[in-house]
């Protein structure tokens, strides 16, 4: 009987320290996320499942074109953590006009997007440590342009890759805006632009 019991307690032990580890690595390294609206069509579509780094996101730069988790603003009126791409960074000038985002008065080349944008939006100048984010489905996307700029310490996560459905299993992080930097190490427009140092092209 005593052998029962303690390989009850046992058992017991293992589940729980199983538990806890996983709650800690969801909380603060890895967690999934289901996707339940169409604002980020085409990339990521309804009822996609997607794995997100909660940890080592935090020791490297926001880049353009990365999609990220965060919290809702109050001004969105959702309750759930939202996800979409960041396109303008911290100290750049920002403006939505003639369906093209323009970033320091340039145009922002963006294949990813299902349709281009039938607003209007700037210019403005994105704060220290806030950034603009979209979703890619710019017609029907409650965004940035709509309750204002990210804060910077809003940010839970980075979206790494798709696992569901399988047959779109793959990567979704990095900035895929061709022929445009990807980072800047400035935080407030200068003359001439911003000064990049890193110049990131996908695909």
């Amino acid at each position: 009987m005593k052998g029962i019991v303690r390989q009850a307690v046992e058992w017991g032990v293992l589940i729980l320290a199983a538990w806890l580890i996983s709650l800690v690595i969801r909380t603060y390294v890895i967690d999934t996320r289901v996707v339940p609206t169409g604002s980020m069509l085409p990339t990521i579509q309804l009822d996609d499942r997607l794995i997100v780094d909660k940890l080592f996101f935090r020791f490297s730069q926001i880049r353009r074109g990365d999609i990220v988790v965060f919290r809702a603003p109050p001004e969105a009126g959702e309750k759930e953590e939202l996800v979409k791409r960041v396109i303008g960074l911290p100290g750049e000038k920002f403006e939505v006009r003639n369906g093209k985002v323009w970033i320091n008065d340039r145009v922002l080349t963006e294949d990813y997007v299902l349709q281009p944008p039938d607003y209007r939006y700037g210019p403005v100048v994105i704060p220290a440590n806030a950034y603009f984010v979209m979703g890619d489905n710019r017609r029907n996307s409650k965004d940035s342009h709509i309750w204002g700029f990210l804060p910077k310490n809003d940010i839970t996560g980075r979206v790494l890759l798709r696992y569901w459905p399988l047959s779109s299993f793959g990567h979704l992080a990095g900035p895929p805006a061709r022929g445009y930097p990807a980072q800047t190490t400035s935080t407030s427009p200068v003359a001439g632009g911003t000064k990049w140092f890193l110049w990131g092209t996908v695909g």
